[in-house]
């Protein structure tokens, strides 16, 4: 049975000032990347504070299923790889239940490969368009089973002569380029990545960590990335940094939820991730990061937040792909902020999960908000609070359902989501850390 086809409401309780010390679970971008990587290494990869949600584990059965080993021992995931261009057809489909991220970076890797394989993914996945990362593998010679189709089930055919190509993303997306990257391994030549707005470097990153030679170049307003074909790639030791898009939600409830004062510890603050807290700090947010430090080529602080009297901002269109995930949790807390908030950029959030525009606009409004979606842009107009009171539908998004989980804490009433079981796709701890630091949620969902 599907574990999301029966639907769990939850109510989010309006709570005292939130205390304490916590530690988010990994960083999800860096869990997949690790375990994919691992996989097309030679050796043995380890790697501590792996992200055990829905999500990765689906990867880590997609790169078991192409032959590599991996598994948990104690606290560490152990994967011993097959080189590149050396894993193995499948017996079945490979499933990556809600994962768009797992999607399209193991079709960067099933490019390289000569053999077919099935992707499959839950219905929200399968709603969800994969063109614009199949565009450029098809240049490199990927080949689409059922041609035309682009969305979950999809075939497809790779093979050991990919050809390396230059490709200018159309929009920024860091799951196109890491994709086009990977293939680029397989490659005989360079493959270059050009970029106008800066998006996640985890993939170029992460792969110089496992040997390979990745040039990363500004020329005018673009950076160019490129990675050398026919690599090799070996095992690395890996420490998984706390994910600043899990940590939002517990930043957002200790922003909003008056007299709060928590830490947030080991979180991961590369640059291309930290557009939410910016944001925030503009808005007057009293938020810090201390104890910074270096963690296998990553930065990481602990993040500080304390409740803050917020004002509106405008966030701009660039700044989004720093954010894209935080939007939600943004909107939240900007309908307690005094004035108008306006987020432009924002159509890469209609086809995530859910359309989160609409889902996040919906969700205000049903709760006393003040919002308009204008285009590309959402304008929250806040107040003193939030009434609350009112029903959000999800649409089977685990960010919908945690970001109104966390303004229920907040609000004058309840908030109930309609649906909270597709959480455990990316966060499961939310409910248990939100609770050690003092929020209250009730399982009637009234």
């Amino acid at each position: 049975m599907n574990p999301h086809s029966i639907s769990k409401p939850l109510s989010a309780l309006k709570a005292g000032p939130l205390k304490g010390r916590v530690r988010v679970p990994g960083d999800k971008s860096i869990s997949h990347r690790a375990l994919i990587f691992g996989a097309l290494a030679t050796g043995t990869t380890r790697i501590r504070g792996l992200l055990e949600a829905e999500d990765v584990i689906n990867t880590a059965r997609a790169v078991q299923a192409l032959g590599a080993v991996a598994g948990r021992h104690g606290d560490i995931w152990e994967v011993r790889g097959r080189g590149v261009g050396g894993l193995r057809a499948p017996e079945g489909p490979l499933d990556f239940g809600n994962s768009g991220t797992g999607t399209r970076l193991m079709m960067g890797v099933v490019a390289g490969h000569s053999f077919t394989v099935t992707m499959t993914g839950d219905a929200s996945l399968s709603r969800r368009p994969m063109r614009r990362v199949l565009a450029p593998l098809l240049e490199m010679g990927l080949e689409i089973l059922e041609p035309g189709k682009e969305t979950l089930p999809l075939t497809l055919k790779g093979t050991h002569e990919l050809m390396p190509i230059v490709y200018r993303l159309p929009v920024p997306s860091a799951q196109v380029k890491s994709a086009v990257l990977i293939a680029g391994l397989h490659a005989a030549g360079k493959t270059t990545v050009i970029e106008r707005e800066a998006t996640r470097d985890h993939t170029e990153r992460m792969l110089r960590h496992f040997g390979a030679t990745v040039a990363t170049e500004a020329k005018g307003e673009e950076t160019h990335i490129t990675v050398d074909g026919d690599a090799e790639l070996s095992g690395k030791d890996i420490l998984v940094p706390g994910d600043p898009s899990s940590a939002a939600f517990l930043a957002a409830a200790a922003l909003i939820v008056p007299g709060s004062d928590i830490t947030i510890e080991g979180v991961l603050t590369n640059p291309t991730r930290t557009g939410l807290y910016l944001t925030v700090q503009e808005m007057g947010g009293d938020v810090t990061f201390e104890n910074s430090r270096d963690e296998g080529g990553e930065p990481v602080a602990d993040i500080r937040v304390r409740a803050s009297r917020l004002k509106g901002v405008r966030v701009p269109a660039e700044r989004a792909p720093s954010m894209i995930d935080e939007y939600p949790v943004l909107a939240s807390i900007a309908a307690f902020a005094e004035g108008e908030t306006r987020m432009d950029g924002l159509a890469e959030l209609k086809v995530k999960e859910s359309d989160r525009l609409q889902a996040t606009a919906a969700g205000l409004a049903a709760n006393g908000a003040k919002v308009q979606v204008d285009g590309d842009s959402l304008i929250v107009t806040g107040a003193s609070g939030l009434k609350g009171g009112g029903l959000v539908a999800t649409h089977l998004d685990h960010r919908i359902a945690m970001s109104f989980l966390t303004a229920g804490l907040a609000s004058e009433a309840s908030i109930v989501v309609d649906d909270s079981t597709m959480i455990a796709t990316s966060f499961p701890e939310f409910r248990p850390l939100m609770e050690q630091l003092g929020a209250h949620y009730r399982e009637d969902g009234r």
